[in-house]
Formats: structure tokens, C-alpha cells, sequence
């Protein structure tokens, strides 16, 4: 069985880990809604820059298989191994959640979109996003409008 997506690298890293990622996301919202709204807009903008595990492999894995590509054509074909390597743990990571980079990028901090959400929605009813979303039974363009003004960005 396939873990579900959101849960898929936190359920491969070891608990450390994301016990830090997560205290570092509590201090990061307590200090900001100390600072105030200034400082959570600020921080909101940040949140937009910052690149998620997914993002973090990507950008890695294409590093690293562009170089074996390149050593192969100027060294030694063998090393078009490395891109077949880099490939599959891709798509272990795809599958599992998990390829060799994981534990060293969620040691380093790298969060998932769903952590960096996470940030981002509790910074945004700290700010008082959330308090005029229309109530009521009825589903409306209003409604959905609003409700989508407030989660984005």
C-alpha cells in the first residue's frame, strides 16, 4: 500500500526530525504573532520563496543527472549509470516517499508543502484572515471567492 501524498516523507523520516521541523514552525508562529502584522506579512512572503522537499529532489536529482550525462560524453559512458541511478530513487520517492537525499535535506530543515502550509494558515488567522469568510448553509460565488482569497497566498 501506497502512503497517502501529504503523509508520504514524514512517514520516511526518522521522528527527530520532524519533531524539529515541527518546533521550529511553533516558534516561527509565536514569534511572529509577537512581532505582528507587519512581521506576518513579512513572514508570509518568505513562506511563498521557500522551496519544499519536492522542489529540493527535484532540483538535485536534475543536478546530479546532468552531470553523469556530462561526465559520460567527456569521461566514460559509465557514468550514465549515475542519471540511471538518480532516476530510480526518483521514483522510489514518487512511490514511497523516500530516496537516499530525504533523511539529509529533512535534517537540514527542508519541510513539505503540506509543513510549509501548515506556517502559512496559522499565520494567516493570526493575522485575521479567517474572520469574515461568509457563514451560512448556502453555497454562493461569494463564499467560495472569499474562501479563496483568504487561503491563497
Amino acid at each position: 500500500m501506497l502512503p497517502a501524498t501529504d503523509q508520504r516523507v514524514p512517514q520516511h523520516t526518522p521522528d527527530r526530525y520532524n519533531a524539529e521541523i515541527r518546533r521550529k514552525t511553533e516558534a516561527n508562529i509565536a514569534r511572529y504573532a509577537r512581532e505582528g502584522r507587519g512581521a506576518i506579512d513579512r513572514r508570509l512572503a518568505e513562506l511563498d520563496q521557500e522551496w519544499d522537499i519536492e522542489r529540493v529532489l527535484e532540483a538535485n536529482a536534475a543536478s546530479v543527472a546532468l552531470v553523469g550525462v556530462g561526465l559520460a560524453a567527456l569521461v566514460n559512458r559509465k557514468f550514465l549509470l549515475l542519471p540511471a541511478l538518480v532516476g530510480g530513487f526518483l521514483l522510489q520517492h514518487a512511490l514511497q516517499g523516500w530516496c537516499p537525499p530525504v533523511p539529509l535535506f529533512r535534517r537540514l530543515g527542508v519541510r513539505t508543502s503540506a509543513e510549509i502550509n501548515q506556517e502559512r494558515f496559522a499565520l494567516k488567522s493570526l493575522r485575521g484572515d479567517f474572520q469574515h469568510l461568509p457563514a451560512g448553509d448556502g453555497i454562493d460565488q461569494t463564499l467560495v471567492h472569499s474562501t479563496l482569497r483568504a487561503v491563497s497566498l
